[in-house]
């Protein structure tokens, strides 16, 4: 699901928390992949927001590389740890609502 739809399931559920995970590849120190993840779960809460979701039913977390979802080492893989996922905070099982990269 892209961070517009999950924007459509949040304005739709608005008991539902969020929590933002930002990745990277392992590309770069870990300092600056943490201040980079960082970046990339503020951006994507920062449009979640423009998309008219308050920003009090979103935490974010940088994960850095420390959690891959590819670990092979090739570019292809390196795109796919480049993300940000959107986590339910307040439900019963952590949900998964989106897994899109951004830039």
């Amino acid at each position: 699901m892209g961070i517009a739809l999950s924007a459509s399931f949040l304005r739709a559920n608005p008991q539902v928390r969020i929590s933002i995970e930002g990745h990277c590849d392992e590309r770069g120190s870990t300092a600056y992949n943490l201040g980079l993840g960082d970046r990339r779960a503020n951006a994507a809460r920062d449009f979640l927001v423009s998309l008219g979701i308050s920003s009090d039913r979103i935490s974010t977390i940088s994960y850095g590389k420390e959690r891959p979802f590819c670990t092979a080492h090739d570019e292809s893989c390196w795109q796919q740890n480049r993300r940000a996922h959107l986590m339910c905070a307040n439900c019963s099982d952590s949900v998964r609502l989106s897994s899109d990269a951004t830039p």
